[in-house]
């Protein structure tokens, strides 16, 4: 949907509902239709209305979390949030998107819900032809940031900078959590500081790769497989 993506809470503490009514508030894709205590309750609104995401916690009354994702026959896409790692591996056969463990920050919520719009994205109508694209914190906001205006993404200490055709944003984040975000297709990681978009290449030259008017270092440890995957154009 253009506006936003429909999404429900299914979870019968008020302080873990009060922590996810904020983040998803917080949120400028997100759109809350309803908050449920408990799965019975919910069904209701599922069966009616296009509900596109669900966080929904597993001990719940009467019902829990999973046993109801057991009965949909054809589930909105589920966020698990849960205090019980122990039903991890359930979760995901199940087919849930993510699993947050609470408490969780705010940042790993964002990173769950960028997991399901790509999901979303790749679901969406072929002729709306929208862009592939994250959320990212920076600045107290949160930004939609197309990935084909990407250049390349920087680590710096405890912060990622990423450079785009338009703007730079300074995230916390480290390169490793950063790059599960992005499609292996697209990007590329040369250095164990850098990570570039492949169709941004200009040339490459010695240990060096240009992006833009910046030329970006290959690191030896990662020399060989970037050449093999540029030569390979997967």
């Amino acid at each position: 949907m253009s506006s936003g993506y429909s999404c429900v809470i299914i979870e019968d503490e008020p302080l873990a509902q009060n922590v996810l009514k904020k983040y998803i508030e917080d949120h400028p894709a997100l759109e809350l239709a309803g908050i449920f205590p408990d799965a019975i309750e919910a069904q209701s609104l599922l069966s009616q209305k296009n509900i596109q995401l669900v966080f929904l916690d597993i001990n719940l009354p009467m019902l829990s979390g999973l046993n109801f994702l057991k009965t949909l026959i054809n589930p909105p896409l589920i966020i698990v949030t849960t205090a019980y790692p122990e039903f991890a591996i359930e979760g995901f056969e199940l087919g849930v998107i993510d699993y947050l463990l609470k408490p969780f920050s705010f940042e790993r919520f964002l990173k769950a819900v960028n997991k399901a719009s790509e999901k979303l994205n790749m679901l969406r109508n072929v002729t709306e032809q929208s862009s592939p694209f994250i959320f990212i914190k920076a600045d107290k906001k949160v930004y939609k940031v197309d990935l084909e205006k990407i250049l390349y993404i920087e680590a710096t200490g405890d912060y990622l900078k990423i450079y785009t055709v338009e703007t730079n944003y300074l995230i916390h984040s480290t390169l490793k959590n950063f790059l599960e975000d992005l499609p292996s297709s697209s990007f590329l990681q040369v250095h164990k500081s850098f990570i570039i978009a492949k169709s941004k290449i200009v040339f490459i030259e010695g240990n060096y790769i240009r992006v833009a008017d910046r030329d970006i270092p290959i690191g030896a440890s990662y020399r060989e497989e970037v050449l093999r995957k540029l030569k390979s154009k997967n």
